[in-house]
C-alpha cells in the first residue's frame, strides 16, 4: 500500500533509531536531560533565537505560545484554514479563553493589509488584538508558503502596533527549502516558531517552542500545566536532532515528487482541477459528477491511500517513505 494521507505517517530510519537507543538519558522535567537540552539548544541556535523548548506535539506548542501571548478576552487573528483554528479542537478559546478574527483567504495565506484592517480599535466594546498568528506552509491552501517580503510586511504592522507575532511552522522546513530561505531569517521577523519533527523530517514523536529566554521559561510552566512534562524523553528528541542535521535538504525530493503526481492528477477523469504544488501536499478537486469518498475508495482498491480534504477534495502528501517507484506507480494508477 503506497500511503499519500500524511508525512505524519513517516516511520524512523534504521540510523535514526539507531541514534534513539544510544543517546544519555536524564528527567527532562527536572532539566536534566542532556539530549532534551541539546536538542532546545541546537533548534534555538539553527533560527538565531534564545530559547527553545520541547514538547510532543505542534498542537501543544502552538497552544502554549497563544496562551503566554494573550489573556481570557483577547483576540487572535488568523486565517479561516489555520490549523490552530480547525485542528486543535477549540484550544484557543477552552485553553486561553480568547477569540479569533478570521480572515478570509483560500490559500490561507494572510497579507499585511489583512492584519492591519483587522487589528480592534482600543475600544472597550471591542476584544484586545493580542496576537496575529501565521502558518507556513499552508495545509489547507495546498502546501503554499510565504515570501520572505511579506512576511516582512506582516512584522512591520505587528511591530507599529505592540502585536507578538507567532507562527504554526509545522511544515517550515519545506518552506524554507522552497523558497531559499534561512532559518536565521525567521527568528528575525517571528517572536514565537513552533516546528515540527515528526512530519517531512521523519521523527516518530515532537515538536519544539522556540522564542527569547524569558517567553521559553513561561512555556515551561505552562507545558507542566497542560501535562505536557516528559521523563526521559532524550530517547524521542535524539530522533529530532538525527531529522534536524540529517532530513531537511532532502525536502526537495519530495516537492519534485509531489509535482509529478500532481501533473498525472491532472489528466485523472475524475479530477476537475489540481492546486498548483509548491511543496508536499496535492489538492485535487472532483467533477461535479464525481465524490471524493468514491475517489478514495477507488484509489485504495488500486493500492494507494489519501484522504478527504473538504467537500469535493483529497489530499495526497509526499515524505520520505515515498520513492520514486512509488510515484510512478500512482502516476500509472491514476489514469482513470
Amino acid at each position: 500500500m503506497i500511503d499519500l494521507r500524511s508525512d505524519t505517517l513517516t516511520l524512523p530510519s534504521v540510523a535514526m533509531k539507531e541514534k534513539m537507543l544510544s543517546v544519555k538519558l536524564g528527567d527532562d522535567v527536572f532539566g536534566e536531560d542532556p539530549t532534551v537540552n541539546l536538542l532546545e539548544h541546537k533548534a534555538a541556535l539553527m533560527f538565531g533565537m534564545e530559547s527553545a523548548i520541547f514538547c510532543p506535539s505542534g498542537t501543544m506548542t502552538n497552544q502554549i505560545a497563544i496562551n503566554i501571548h494573550t489573556q481570557p478576552g483577547d483576540e487572535v487573528i488568523c486565517s479561516r484554514e489555520s490549523h490552530i483554528y480547525n485542528y486543535e479542537g477549540g484550544g484557543i478559546a477552552k485553553n486561553s479563553g480568547a477569540s479569533v478574527r478570521l480572515i478570509e483567504r483560500n490559500n490561507g495565506l494572510l497579507n499585511h493589509e489583512d492584519v492591519l484592517k483587522n487589528i480592534n480599535q482600543d475600544d472597550v466594546h471591542c476584544p484586545r488584538t493580542a496576537l496575529v498568528a501565521l502558518q507556513n506552509t499552508s495545509n489547507r491552501g495546498g502546501g503554499v508558503c510565504y515570501s520572505n517580503d511579506e512576511l516582512i510586511e506582516i512584522k512591520n504592522v505587528c511591530v507599529q502596533n505592540k502585536i507578538p507575532l507567532h507562527l504554526d511552522g509545522a511544515r517550515i522546513f519545506n518552506a524554507l527549502v522552497e523558497k531559499k530561505q534561512s532559518p536565521k531569517s525567521y527568528g528575525k521577523i517571528f517572536d514565537s516558531i513552533s516546528i515540527c519533527l515528526s512530519k517531512g523530517l521523519g521523527a516518530p514523536v515532537g515538536s519544539l517552542l522556540i522564542g527569547n529566554k524569558q517567553f521559553i521559561n513561561r512555556a515551561r510552566r505552562v507545558r507542566k500545566v497542560f501535562g505536557g512534562g516528559m521523563r526521559q524523553a532524550g530517547i524521542i528528541a535524539a530522533g529530532g536532532i538525527y531529522a534536524l542535521e540529517n532530513n531537511i535538504d532532502r525536502l526537495v525530493d519530495d516537492h519534485k515528487r509531489a509535482r509529478i503526481i500532481a501533473n498525472a492528477a491532472k489528466e485523472c477523469s475524475w479530477i476537475q482541477n489540481v492546486v498548483p504544488v509548491e511543496t508536499n501536499i496535492i489538492v485535487c478537486y472532483m467533477k461535479h459528477d464525481k465524490s471524493n469518498k468514491a475517489f478514495i475508495k477507488k484509489l485504495e482498491e488500486l493500492g494507494i491511500k489519501c484522504i478527504p480534504f473538504g467537500e469535493g477534495r483529497v489530499r495526497m502528501v509526499t515524505h520520505l517513505d515515498i520513492s520514486d517507484m512509488d510515484v510512478d506507480q500512482v502516476c500509472k494508477k491514476l489514469n482513470f
